[in-house]
């Protein structure tokens, strides 16, 4: 969207878009942009609360009294609780949640998360059966073969920026699966308490932190730059 922006720009046209990555967008740089704390998929927050849509649409079009940019701000508000989704057919169960310390060697790293995997494995498959489709499955490989990858990250004795930027592609579909499979509990976390738990309480976002910190200590500029910015997100940084 950043380049569209910047190519209707020149030809006179008004641009403002939502920036879902706060980091992607300082690079990119749009003509104006307006940044939500709101996981990936959903730019205006949370589905049928048509209130909390609007502000999040007037916050955007504000921009528009901008006339000189680039211009980067932010939205202040979480997302509220998405209240319309309230399975029915599932009572007495919740999702998951994960408070074990992190095994130190590869192999059982790997061990401990298609356990963690195999766990959610349930949720997710019926969030994709009520909603019709999934949007995992774009890195094209399963949840155990995703991890396996980043594990393998962890241990290898060398590693290229492609080897990061594969990385980043299976981060983003594994968390796909994630936050499907927290969404089918009866009672779905709030935007702001699933980031928190996918980042701060599960083996996968424990090992996110671990390889952000290996990345950014990589002789690759590009390496670098995914591992400060495209695992997690700034707020879970552990020296923010």
């Amino acid at each position: 969207m950043s380049a569209i922006g910047h190519y209707l720009e020149s030809a006179g046209i008004a641009t403002a878009s939502i920036s879902l990555v706060r980091e992607h967008t300082e690079v990119m740089q749009p003509p104006r942009a307006l940044w939500v704390p709101f996981p990936l998929g959903r730019p205006l927050g949370v589905p049928h609360n048509a209130a909390f849509q609007r502000k999040v649409l007037k916050a955007l079009l504000g921009l528009f009294e901008r006339h000189s940019g680039p211009v980067l701000e932010d939205f202040k508000e979480d997302a509220p609780p998405d209240t319309a989704w309230a399975p029915t057919d599932v009572q007495g169960e919740a999702c998951p949640v994960f408070f074990d310390s992190p095994p130190e060697q590869a192999g059982e790293l790997l061990s401990v998360l298609r356990d963690e995997l195999d766990q959610l494995a349930p949720w997710q498959a019926l969030a994709a059966h009520r909603r019709g489709a999934s949007a995992f499955g774009l890195a094209g490989q399963t949840p155990a073969a995703l991890a396996g990858q980043l594990v393998a990250l962890t241990d290898a004795s060398s590693t290229s920026s492609s080897d990061w930027q594969s990385a980043k592609l299976a981060v983003d579909d594994l968390r796909t699966f994630y936050e499907e499979a927290a969404a089918s509990q009866p009672s779905p976390l709030a935007p702001a308490a699933l980031a928190e738990w996918f980042y701060t309480k599960t083996q996968l976002g424990r090992l996110l932190h671990t390889l952000r910190q290996l990345g950014l200590a990589h002789e690759d500029a590009t390496a670098r730059q995914i591992a400060d910015r495209m695992l997690i997100p700034r707020k879970f940084h552990v020296d923010h």
